[in-house]
């Protein structure tokens, strides 16, 4: 086992991305090169290699250690075992797009407002060596082996065949394809979460310790938090799976929908710092934990500032606004962004049933106002935003569900040029190799020029919708559809 570990750490010193952006910034930036400015699934132009996924896909690609890894649903299912709707993490080849191991997860099974149809896996994993992190879609916090059971049952958790079988069926048989879960945590009953919809989380790693956000949320009347006291930004030691932090913020009743944001991390002046979007329309800023507490109940994590993103949103008796497209509380889906002593984060109302208002602010975490971080400027956007931006050369690009890509000075906050593109935007742009990459929900892929001046270069129809950001990672680009993966790369 050890000698695995190496093999795969070593190989992900190239030009993996194991996470979701840009190590601990977030930023949506690669320094890949020699990546392409066009391809056609028709004709097979740059198109290396095709995977069927299922018929639902919200999860971005993550690449590490020569594997691909997405989540997708159960609509093309695999093993003839296992039917039905389920969450499925795939492993493929990132040679050859053959698929390694399946990771097969039933829905939850008390209200489909916890593990909404068909929307399999939303979360991306997070990958360190042999290991490979992720928030199931029935929210439960995962450690995987990345090999899969092909060498072995490992670790402590025995109990995959069970987890792969409906509550209260029998366990079901397992085999080389399927995962090896090497620890699990459930967040609903051992952290008193209230999921809704998806679990949606990229889990962060400094050191022993995973951060991710823990989505919880309002219940299936969309106007009720059942749980108040639950956290929205938890920690666990990565070796053991324990809860070990969490917020005591109180964010949980201003909730406006969901826990959606996962946190990044920033060092200002000094200080290194976890940032996090609270569902509350609240960015913090924490300390991150030096040490491990031996056991007990979960410490506290201590707050070193907090700035309110919408100050005119109400911030009492929220779900009063719900489905009101003209006022009511701000919330986040993309995550906040460091990038030269500087905080970029997007937000605004709610996608579902918020307002229409929508902003990209930049903040100085170095100078204080009302005992938070000075905002240098607030750029309104066309709609709602889901999107993290990308931060590059002094140049921001951001989209957003109003059916625009937006360029913007990153000192001034300035509109530097807009684009309008077909369909709303759930996934985040990546710049790579002066490249911006960008898929729709209308099924339609973008490639920009990543400069001052307006150039697309080129507009692809994949037919299906996109909700993954594009990764780029050993020369390559992976896009993905609600049912396909395409490698894409200079032939």
């Amino acid at each position: 086992m050890l000698a695995c570990g190496l093999a795969l750490t070593v190989a992900a010193l190239g030009g993996d991305q194991p996470q979701w952006g840009a190590a601990w910034s977030r930023n949506m930036v690669s320094t890949e090169k020699g990546l392409p400015d066009s391809f056609d699934p028709k004709s097979g132009k740059n198109i290396r290699w095709r995977a069927n996924l299922g018929t639902e896909t919200h999860s971005t690609p993550i690449v590490a250690g020569g594997r691909v890894y997405i989540g997708s649903n159960n609509g093309e299912p695999r093993d003839p075992r296992r039917q039905g709707d389920r969450g499925v993490l795939m492993c493929f080849d990132e040679r050859d797009g053959r698929l390694l191991w399946q990771l097969v997860v039933p829905k939850r099974e008390e209200d489909p407002f916890h593990d909404w149809p068909k929307t399999g896996i939303s979360s991306p994993v997070t990958v360190e060596g042999d290991r490979v992190y992720l928030v199931s879609n029935r929210v439960e916090v995962m450690c995987l082996d990345a090999r899969g059971l092909a060498n072995g049952n490992d670790g402590p958790y025995r109990d995959e065949g069970k987890h792969l079988a409906p509550r209260g069926e029998p366990a079901m048989e397992i085999g080389p394809l399927d995962a090896d879960i090497l620890w699990l945590f459930d967040l609903t009953a051992g952290a008193g979460i209230w999921s809704h919809d998806a679990a949606h989380s990229s889990i962060l790693i400094d050191g022993d310790f995973l951060y991710l956000n823990s989505g919880t949320g309002v219940d299936n009347t969309h106007v009720k938090i059942r749980t108040p006291d639950a956290p929205s930004l938890v920690v666990f030691d990565k070796k053991t799976g324990r809860l070990i932090a969490r917020d005591y913020e109180q964010m949980a009743p201003n909730i406006f929908h969901c826990t959606w944001s996962s946190p990044s991390m920033a060092t200002i002046d000094g200080q290194r710092l976890v940032l996090f979007g609270g569902g509350n329309g609240i960015l913090y800023a924490f300390e991150p934990l030096t040490n491990s507490p031996r056991s007990g109940e979960p410490i506290k994590l201590k707050k070193v500032w907090q700035f309110d993103f919408d100050p005119a949103g109400p911030k009492e008796n929220v779900h009063r606004y719900n489905k009101n497209r003209r006022e009511g509380p701000s919330n986040f889906y993309g995550m906040p962004v460091f990038d030269h002593n500087r905080i970029y984060l997007a937000g605004g109302g709610d996608l579902f049933w918020g307002k229409n208002e929508a902003w990209l602010k930049c903040l100085d975490p170095r100078t204080r106002t009302n005992g938070g971080p000075t905002e240098i400027w607030s750029a309104a956007l066309e709609k709602h935003v889901l999107s993290t931006a990308a931060i590059s050369q002094g140049l921001i690009f951001i989209a957003d569900c109003g059916r625009k890509f937006h360029c913007l000075d990153a000192e001034t906050g300035k509109t530097l040029w807009t684009q309008d593109i077909a369909g709303e935007v759930w996934a985040s742009p990546m710049v790579a190799d002066g490249k911006v990459y960008l898929g729709t929900r209308s099924g339609q892929f973008w490639i920009f020029a990543a400069s001052k001046e307006k150039k697309v270069l080129s507009s692809i129809e994949l037919k299906d919708p996109i909700s993954a950001t594009a990764t780029p990672a050993n020369g390559a680009v992976y896009v993905a559809t609600m049912t396909h993966l395409y490698k894409v790369a200079v032939k």
